[in-house]
């Protein structure tokens, strides 16, 4: 994830007691797609019907402690491996590997090991993409960086931008000097216009990539909005929409949803949502907005949930009790299609998609 889970230890104890009961809290509409996912982030329907699901790995203990400028403390310095990995998930729910060995960091063993490794994938025609937030000297992993990745058709991966090195050369203006990744930390990426868009919460900023490798900010957001930690995005096919997860410890109502136009403007256009690690548009244009945690200060299982916007200060809950929920997607049926138990203590495997199963008139 980002520098934003300053935790306490209470919270790993009653993450791993849920994660024994792990869904049962949701409501009837809510059903279980798929498992055995290694803490599950942005995923993507490809143009093959199948689900492609971005994967944070299992981190790692790869040290780079004295060789690059590290995370700073509590949450440094990390350790890496190459445990990440993209999934596809088939109609029935099968779970096939796409791409592995990918860069998978951790954050440090008293902050909970939380991990970050794929953060999401788009797809570009029938080309898949993704976006590296598990790499860099700084999370534990000399000799590599994160950045977009197009994965080729035999499984191995081709980095077509550096976003580490153009975040280096590209400081923004306001920066958070007590919770600075040197190497970024990714979180959401779309398609569109045939170029890639990416959102990066810890510096706060919204950048396009094409398939070239050129890289060009649109928007930084730390210059209006300081540091609230963007985090999720969505398209409507004019302009972009971000919403953020903010400091911790939570506070209820502290996350809103901005308008990015194409030419870098900022507004904030819905305001009362909390932790947002998700959004999505429906067929009917309609957004939807994932909420990891509600209720608690800080991140706590089974009170993740879905809701519609409405209109301003008008939301509709469309699912709720949710797991440490991190990504949101439609289904071409329709449905919606979420990453939960997105993060929390290992074992590993324990990641799912569920199924949000909405009216047929909905």
């Amino acid at each position: 994830m980002n520098g934003k889970f300053k935790m306490l230890r209470v919270w790993l104890i009653t993450a791993t007691v849920f994660c024994a009961v792990a869904g049962l809290q949701a409501q009837s509409n809510v059903t279980v797609f798929a498992t055995g996912l290694n803490n599950p982030r942005g995923l993507k329907f490809g143009p093959d019907g199948f689900l492609y699901v971005a994967e944070g790995g299992a981190g790692g203990s790869t040290s780079t402690v004295g060789l690059c400028e590290q995370v700073v403390a509590p949450l440094g310095p990390y350790t890496g491996g190459f445990t990440a990995r993209i999934s596809k998930i088939a109609p029935d729910g099968t779970r096939t590997t796409v791409a592995d060995n990918l860069p998978s960091n951790q954050t440090s063993p008293d902050q909970g090991s939380l991990i970050s490794g794929v953060a999401d994938v788009a797809f570009i025609d029938k080309t898949l993409y993704a976006i590296l937030a598990g790499a860099g000297c700084s999370h534990g992993l000399a000799g590599t960086d994160n950045g977009v990745l197009r994965v080729n058709e035999n499984g191995s991966t081709t980095m077509i931008a550096d976003l580490s090195v153009f975040q280096k050369k590209h400081p923004v203006a306001n920066p958070e000097p007590d919770d600075f990744e040197p190497d970024g930390t990714w979180y959401s990426m779309v398609a569109a216009h045939e170029q890639l868009f990416a959102i990066e919460p810890n510096h706060g900023e919204l950048d396009a990539i094409n398939r070239g490798g050129s890289i060009r900010r649109i928007a930084d957001i730390s210059s209006t909005q300081g540091h609230i930690v963007p985090t999720a995005m969505a398209y409507d096919g004019h302009d972009f929409f971000v919403s953020n997860l903010d400091t911790f410890p939570i506070k209820d109502g502290s996350s809103k949803i901005l308008k990015i136009t194409p030419s870098g403007d900022v507004t904030t256009v819905f305001i009362d949502f909390t932790t947002v690690l998700g959004l999505a548009f429906d067929s009917k244009g309609r957004l939807y907005a994932l909420e990891n945690t509600t209720g608690n200060p800080f991140p706590t299982p089974g009170t993740g949930k879905v809701v519609r916007i409405d209109g301003k200060n008008k939301t509709t809950d469309i699912a709720t009790g949710l797991f440490l929920p991190t990504g949101i997607t439609f289904g071409p049926d329709g449905n919606i299609y979420v990453s939960n138990i997105g993060f929390g203590p290992p074992p590993v495997g324990l990641g799912q998609v569920v199924k949000i199963t909405l009216p047929a008139d909905n």
